[in-house]
């Protein structure tokens, strides 16, 4: 899809946190949403608003480093079946992106429903890798798409609203097609990543900066954890 604005809909929004310096590596953070709803979403939408401070810590742990960050405000607020709506919002930033910083590698961050547009729009050849923190996976959800890419998922064990049992089921598929796979299990935590917030930040900063090159003890023993321990890490 082009980066162009689209007849009849409007574009998406984007708010953007420049690097400092040059620019390395673009992340794009992706918000939640709901299985159908066509309303638009709004700045001051909770599902959006939720992901403001992990953009800005993204922000504040990754700029030095060259990186740029973008929060993607879909269109509409739902998956919609077999319109996927927000696919096609996160295809049309990824497209924006490649043409403004072409050959920079691209960081992608989601929280339930924009876990799984993450894992779904990383078959984009400039996304090097995916953090989905209590990402939505339903049985069936293709792994394909995170092929040969860096895959971190984050869970909260006590998630009333989307199943940690999907997501690792989830997990233990990609390790299918790709070897850099690790799930973290946020005790105490629910859905809404309000309980352990420091927690969720400095996992999602950490895979970021992974993916820059700027070493991370806690990912680099993840990644080289057993299949089966590195999908069950205690956070």
């Amino acid at each position: 899809m082009s980066g162009k604005r689209r007849a009849g809909t409007a574009d998406p929004a984007v708010r953007r946190w420049p690097a400092q310096g040059e620019t390395r590596a673009v992340a794009l953070v992706l918000h939640g949403g709901a299985e159908r709803s066509t309303a638009a979403v709004h700045p001051w939408r909770l599902a959006y608003q939720r992901m403001v401070p992990f953009a800005r810590a993204l922000h504040r742990a990754g700029h030095p480093h060259g990186l740029e960050v973008r929060l993607l405000r879909n269109r509409v607020y739902g998956w919609n079946e077999r319109l996927e709506s927000p696919l096609q919002d996160s295809r049309w930033a990824l497209a924006r992106i490649r043409a403004e910083h072409p050959g920079l590698p691209i960081v992608l961050a989601g929280h339930s429903m924009g876990g799984r547009v993450g894992l779904r729009v990383a078959d984009d050849p400039a996304v090097t890798g995916v953090c989905a923190m209590a990402p939505w996976t339903p049985p069936g959800e293709p792994v394909e798409p995170v092929a040969g890419k860096a895959v971190l998922i984050v869970h909260g064990d006590r998630d009333r609203m989307v199943s940690a049992a999907e997501s690792y089921a989830f997990a233990v598929r990609a390790r299918e097609v790709t070897d850099r796979v690790a799930r973290f299990e946020i005790a105490g935590e629910g859905h809404s990543m309000i309980r352990r917030p420091a927690v969720w930040t400095r996992l999602l900063c950490s895979f970021a900066l992974d993916q820059l090159g700027v070493p991370d003890e806690a990912l680099r023993e993840a990644w080289a954890r057993s299949a089966d321990e590195a999908l069950r890490i205690p956070g």
